[in-house]
């Protein structure tokens, strides 16, 4: 299956998504519709998906700006409700999405990374949500996600001033988990995709539901959802293939059920 805006490359048990919408990869209405086309379509038989963009200028540039000048009150509530759409689909997504920054995440690009599961970035990307700059502000869930990921005041900053940040100081605040040469980007990514995808698919499923819904709610309550889904894995056919291949040592079989 070709699509306009996106290149998938299918591999065993994941595939990648490029983001091609040169020269910046824009996040146009246009591109967001297509993005959760494609998402939905590789979901039923993949373990994971990394999500990249084309060239080496911008892994998403945020906002198509032409789009954004003819926006007023009503036509900018329709664009917010589009962006919270894929951005929510994005993060509970049911398999894990590994974003592999291969250039600068602004704006709406900075919020689609922090709606990724894992994130790993070169060493010339920075990070930031310059929107204030422009008379808007963050409307794709940053106001909201950066402040969890960093602390409140950090977010205002960046916010406020329209901060950019580097690879190297995302990855010691924790909104990216690795920084890497431009040209082991891809590979470290699929190491990682490997990896989880010799896991039991319903463990993984079960376990970034967990984490995603206990961040939040309550403690007490994200507790009960732990031990809800837990019980539940434990009357699978591969939580009892991963017992007995740790008793027999040797490999475990995982079917996703």
């Amino acid at each position: 299956m070709s699509f306009k805006f996106h290149k998938v490359h299918q591999k065993e048990k994941y595939a990648i998504i490029q983001i091609d919408n040169p020269p910046v990869n824009a996040l146009s209405d246009e591109v967001k519709h297509e993005l959760q086309v494609v998402l939905e379509s590789l979901k039923d038989n993949n373990h994971v998906i990394i999500l990249t963009g084309t060239g080496e200028k911008t892994f998403v540039a945020g906002a198509d700006i032409k789009e954004l000048a003819k926006l007023n009150e009503e036509s900018g509530r329709n664009r917010v409700n589009k962006s919270r759409k894929l951005f929510s689909y994005i993060e509970n997504y049911p398999i894990p999405i590994i974003a592999a920054i291969n250039a600068s995440a602004l704006g709406g690009g900075f919020e689609i990374a922090m709606c990724c599961d894992i994130c790993i970035a070169t060493q010339n990307a920075k990070f930031g949500l310059p929107e204030v700059g422009l008379g808007v502000i963050p409307g794709g869930g940053g106001t909201q996600r950066l402040p969890k990921l960093v602390s409140p005041g950090l977010a205002k900053l960046m916010i406020y001033t329209g901060k950019l940040i580097t690879s190297d100081e995302a990855e010691k605040l924790g909104i990216i988990q690795m920084v890497v040469n431009q040209e082991n980007l891809l590979n470290e990514a699929e190491k990682i995709a490997k990896i989880i995808t010799k896991k039991a698919p319903l463990a993984v499923q079960y376990s970034k539901i967990s984490i995603n819904q206990g961040i939040n709610i309550g403690l007490i309550e994200g507790l009960n959802k732990e031990g809800e889904l837990f019980s539940k894995l434990c009357s699978t056919i591969d939580k009892n293939e991963g017992v007995s291949a740790f008793l027999e040592k040797r490999k475990p079989t995982f079917n996703g059920k």
